[in-house]
């Protein structure tokens, strides 16, 4: 494996860099695989690096070898007078990856004359392009002035596509004698914002503490967001509600059907009457999930996809009648289901195939993708019925399609060859797709009387 950078191009050339290429006279050629690094968002023209030298191809080369890219979403084109990888569209690197911490796309190079395939692999680093963003511009918290300082509330958090330093990495709060702020961090490493009351509230000395809340990313220089929080201080009731534990943890399948129960909270409050009615409410749930404001149940309300999105934190608020309030942390994980086939694509398949094609030659490549996870998502590839063609593994999910006995355009012009993948889950899925595989001939029949003698 290499990696190769032109001298103009984005790449950086890594130590001990080199490539094994096959002869040039080799029917059945083998792939071999380029590394470049570039920075997300990077204008269309830009050099990636030069292609062709870092394959050993001269630019003279390049007319007869035409070297290209095949790919089903052209990120890439190679120019065809110096053989440099060039950026022909955006490359946003949160479009094609998420918070995925690593980020590469992958595709193959093909030359020409003979027929060889190039495993390509552009890394794309983040860039800090995105802003700290909080989903409402301001938010109101609602805290009873018989509150002991001490007291935390959990607050709005902002989102922010970026990952690593360039995402969120802490919050701050505006000026308060009465509030300060400290920054936490769940399991899976998001940074949320809890206040804290430092010392007691008077209700009929001041009703509102207006509050600014900002979020800062790590980037250099650091991009922020912010929202305004409005304290409400509303009148005394001796007992705030209690849940009863502080963070709910629940697995979920991503196909249970709509209108299930995921779980039900519970909080109690020692005071009479009204002071001891509870309402439950959250927020930030995305529409997802429904909560009952009486009872605590929370169902759900829309479909789970654990490919979209594997777990849920939902901070549930619990109420009285007076005002005092307690929340809690409900965490939903959901489970993966073998809910998506493989999904097959032919690469560089040739329009005719030579009969007197030798055993191994290359015809096409095949990758495979299935959105699932684990053993729901690992595939093998066959071929279906007698062909004499083969599929061999070439990397993970990645296949050759190889002739693999003699070809006789006058026996049989055409094959129709079906490729089914199938992935490991319980019970497994798989799909097919069929080819046709045209045979064209070559000078091998010499001509033939019909007698010996006339």
């Amino acid at each position: 494996m290499g990696s190769g950078a032109g001298d103009r191009g984005w790449a950086e050339r890594r130590p001990g860099l080199f490539l094994f290429l096959l002869s040039l006279f080799c029917p059945a050629a083998l792939s071999e695989q380029i590394r470049y690094k570039i920075p997300e968002e990077l204008p269309e023209g830009s050099v990636v690096g030069n292609l062709a030298k870092d394959l050993g191809l001269s630019v003279g080369e390049l007319p007869t070898r035409k070297l290209r890219i095949s790919s089903e979403k052209p990120y890439f084109s190679v120019s065809s007078e110096r053989g440099e990888l060039l950026v022909s569209s955006r490359v946003d690197r949160e479009q094609i990856c998420g918070k995925k911490p690593a980020c590469a796309l992958e595709f193959e190079a093909v030359a020409e004359n003979p027929l060889n395939f190039y495993h390509v692999n552009v890394e794309i680093e983040d860039i800090n392009d995105h802003t700290p963003k909080f989903m409402q511009n301001s938010f109101e918290l609602q805290i009873s002035e018989s509150t002991l300082p001490g007291m935390r509330f959990i607050l709005e958090v902002a989102e922010d596509a970026d990952i690593g330093l360039n995402s969120l990495q802490n919050y701050k709060l505006s000026l308060s004698s009465s509030f300060s702020l400290i920054n936490k961090e769940k399991q899976d490493g998001s940074k949320y914002p809890e206040l804290i009351l430092e010392k007691p509230l008077d209700r009929e000395q001041l009703s509102y503490h207006n509050l600014i809340l900002t979020a800062l990313d790590g980037g250099d220089p650091p991009l922020s967001g912010t929202t305004e929080l409005r304290v409400q201080v509303t009148d005394a009731n001796d007992n705030r509600p209690i849940f009863n534990q502080d963070i709910y943890r629940v697995s979920l399948r991503e196909n249970v059907p709509l209108g299930t129960t995921v779980l039900q909270v519970s909080a109690t409050d020692l005071d009479e009457g009204v002071n001891s009615e509870i309402t439950y409410s959250f927020y930030r749930t995305g529409q997802i999930f429904r909560l009952n404001s009486k009872s605590g149940e929370i169902t759900t309300l829309r479909t789970l996809d654990f490919e979209e999105i594997k777990e849920y934190s939902i901070v549930v608020e619990a109420r009285d009648g007076g005002g005092l309030v307690a929340q809690c942390t409900v965490e939903i994980n959901i489970q993966d289901e073998n809910d998506n086939s493989p999904e097959i694509a032919i690469h560089s398949l040739p329009e005719m195939i030579l009969e007197n094609a030798v055993p191994r030659t290359l015809i096409a490549l095949i990758r495979i993708n299935d959105r699932d996870s684990g053993e729901n998502g690992e595939v093998y590839c066959r071929l279906d019925g007698d062909v004499p063609f083969q599929i061999i593994s070439s990397s993970k999910n990645s296949y050759k399609l190889v002739t693999d006995g003699t070809l006789d355009r006058e026996q049989t012009p055409e094959y129709n060859v079906t490729i089914t993948a199938t992935d490991k889950g319980k019970p497994p899925l798989s799909s097919s797709i069929t080819i046709t595989l045209h045979i064209t001939d070559v000078n091998d029949n010499a001509p033939v009387f019909q007698q010996s003698a006339y």
